[in-house]
């Protein structure tokens, strides 16, 4: 994919999580598009400075933020800062997650915490401080969640991240609602699988076409394709769509279910 439509020119875009894989691929295509990007990671500098450097390279605008995504005075700081250096966020991806694989049995209520911190209470918090300056700015804008389609097709061992993410899908509907009165969009786009880092780590010793074969494109999704849809989401070619979840998934998401 080479032509991008959308345009994003002196719009500042806060995308969590944006060190490595759909993130990454987000942050590049905005940039492209002419925003002004934070780049934000919790742990991964390395990766976050590549990006930025990528970003950089090509000409475009870029900032590179440190903080977690799940942590109230992260979140808080982060926002002041981004607000201080380049004004208002008019566009807020939240991508950052955590994931737990734990049996139902065996996850404990630390965890149970963690995990509604990270992909609940970190977006709700950021989505809201990111509202505000949008209100205060009276130029609306733009919120898209990241969750996953094992928020609708779980899976074993995924109790707790199936849960959250269904929060999180809950939470953009209503915040569509809400938000709906001061020209603030709130989507949400549910991946299915994506070939980044994290996916080949995860199914390494099972063979990738033990998968791919139950996708009806029969390949994995490439983060770009996700990138684009939040682009488009959060575009003005999207502005009469609030509340909508969009699954991306090659079809893997209206299969029948079970094995083949």
């Amino acid at each position: 994919m080479t032509n991008y439509i959308f345009d994003f020119t002196g719009q500042t875009v806060f995308i969590t999580g944006a060190s490595r894989g759909i993130g990454a691929a987000t942050a590049q295509l905005l940039a492209r598009s002419g925003a002004r990007v934070v780049v934000n990671y919790r742990s991964d500098q390395a990766g976050g400075e590549q990006v930025l450097a990528a970003i950089t390279a090509a000409g475009g605008q870029a900032m590179l933020l440190q903080g977690d995504a799940g942590n109230v005075n992260d979140v808080r700081r982060m926002i002041e800062t981004v607000g201080d250096a380049w004004g208002p966020v008019r566009v807020l991806v939240h991508n950052a997650s955590a994931i737990n694989r734990s049996h139902f049995l065996d996850a404990t209520l630390d965890d149970f915490d963690l995990m509604f911190d990270a992909n609940v209470r970190g977006p709700y918090l950021m989505s809201q401080l990111a509202a505000q300056q949008m209100i205060a700015a009276g130029s609306g804008g733009s919120i898209v969640h990241i969750s996953t389609i094992l928020a609708q097709l779980t899976i074993q061992n995924r109790t707790l991240y199936a849960a959250t993410k269904g929060a999180l899908e809950s939470l953009t509907r209503a915040m569509a609602l809400d938000l709906a009165r001061h020209s603030i969009r709130v989507n949400a786009v549910a991946p299915g699988l994506i070939y980044t880092q994290a996916l080949r780590d995860g199914i390494s010793a099972l063979g990738e076409e033990n998968f791919t074969r139950y996708i009806p494109f029969k390949r994995f999704g490439d983060p770009l394709e996700i990138a684009s849809t939040v682009a488009f989401l959060a575009s003005d070619a999207a502005s009469y769509i609030t509340g909508a979840l969009i699954p991306v998934d090659g079809g893997l998401g209206v299969t029948e279910a079970g094995p083949k």
